[in-house]
């Protein structure tokens, strides 16, 4: 089946349903590589709930929330899986430290987008690496830069199929779900972080405020992405 024909077909349809025929269609070249946001936490319940031998694999930037680590721990002891972590290369983190400093991502776009590619990109192909297809948790409702995000992608940055279970879904569509299935979820977005990166990077935004913009708070929105997805 193309990427296309799988398009067609999925787009529209439920998150369990998508995630059903991801794994019925690609088995063990598929993945699920999660950042414990709320919508990959309804992923991850969904798989677990069905019991879908999926992979699932996170990146640990080395900058993370404390509740972020918090979480990771809780998730896998409730759902009794293991999330493998991967690191960034402990020389290029050192090295780009070295030159331009600890904080190095507030004095300038390419300086954020090079620790981003350092911290993220990089361990993330390697998370993909043994992989074709992975699933992901955007939402098109998420920021300006996922707008056009579709069920069924063509991930040409990793070389790889990308999927997308929640793509039309609203965020109270994941606050449902998480309500009525008790899915654990960062404490930090009870504190007015809808989305939740590295520390350094995030912070709290007001209701009024796009879901993204507490991410690289310093950029404009057109800017708001790190490479993994949309707009670089």
């Amino acid at each position: 089946m193309t990427t296309e024909q799988l398009r067609n077909e999925l787009e529209g349809r439920d998150a369990e349903h998508i995630v059903r025929r991801a794994w019925e269609t690609y088995g063990t070249s598929l993945v699920f590589a999660t950042s414990l946001a709320a919508e990959d936490q309804v992923i991850t319940d969904i798989i677990a709930r069905n019991k879908w031998p999926i992979p699932f694999v996170t990146l640990d930037t080395g900058r993370l929330f404390a509740e972020t680590y918090l979480l990771l721990a809780e998730t896998e002891k409730r759902y009794g899986i293991k999330i493998q972590v991967y690191f960034p290369d402990r020389d290029k983190v050192e090295a780009m430290v070295a030159e331009k400093g600890i904080n190095l991502f507030y004095d300038s776009i390419d300086n954020r987008k090079q620790c981003c590619h350092v911290r993220k990109l990089e361990p993330l192909k390697r998370a993909l690496a043994p992989y074709r297809v992975w699933l992901c948790g955007l939402r098109r409702e998420q920021s300006v830069t996922r707008a056009a995000v579709q069920a069924v992608e063509e991930d040409t940055a990793n070389g790889l199929v990308k999927i997308n279970p929640l793509a039309s879904w609203k965020e109270q569509e994941v606050w449902g779900y998480i309500a009525a299935r008790q899915v654990p979820y960062n404490p930090l977005h009870d504190q007015g972080f809808p989305s939740i990166g590295c520390a350094c990077c995030t912070r709290a935004v007001k209701r009024t405020e796009d879901v993204r913009s507490g991410r690289w708070g310093w950029e404009q929105p057109e800017h708001k992405e790190c490479g993994l997805h949309g707009r670089s």
